[in-house]
């Protein structure tokens, strides 16, 4: 499921930034992006292996921090014990960039969110998000776009990732 993309109805070959959630049902493959960094969580599910380059063994559960690699190496994944829930975040190398946090929240927290993209993801609970003096419940699974430079406050229990993506600055490339 798509929450985010851009440009605007972008595909999958043409896309500058995406972020998804897909369910993954069995072993396998990854689809290999030209060009493309990824990071990958664990929204939901036991856990699942991901084999990078063919050397690279790397544990992901709804626990782990956030996996980033290039989306054109080969990634083979295995799951421990049925199907798992992911959050990927992808970016056009040399176009955009993005990081991903993921936060534990008990009892209140104060972001003010500094990129040109900013992206909340409810993994787990609810959460209040209050922004410019109006209050959002957001259950799990639910994203809101936050505005650069807004302060907001979350507070509750639960867990979220928060999704910083910018445009590359091509004039400091050499």
């Amino acid at each position: 499921m798509e929450i985010a993309v851009f440009p605007e109805d972008a595909g999958l070959s043409d896309f500058d930034w995406r972020v998804s959630m897909a369910t993954v049902a069995s072993d396998g493959p990854f689809s290999v992006f030209a060009g493309i960094d990824r990071t990958l969580s664990i929204l939901s599910g036991a856990e699942m292996q991901l084999e990078i380059g063919g050397r690279e063994l790397h544990v992901l559960t709804t626990q782990s921090e956030p996996l980033a690699f290039p989306a054109d190496t080969p990634v083979a994944a295995k799951l421990a014990n049925g199907p798992i829930t992911d959050l990927n975040v992808m970016t056009r190398r040399g176009r955009y960039s993005h990081g991903v946090r993921r936060i534990d929240v008990c009892g209140s927290l104060d972001l003010v969110p500094q990129s040109s993209v900013t992206i909340l993801l409810v993994a787990a609970e609810t959460l209040s998000l209050v922004s410019d003096g109006q209050t959002i419940a957001l259950m799990a699974m639910d994203a809101a776009s936050l505005p650069a430079g807004y302060p907001i406050s979350l507070s509750g229990k639960g867990m979220c990732y928060v999704i910083s993506i910018d445009p590359v600055d091509r004039t400091t490339q050499a």
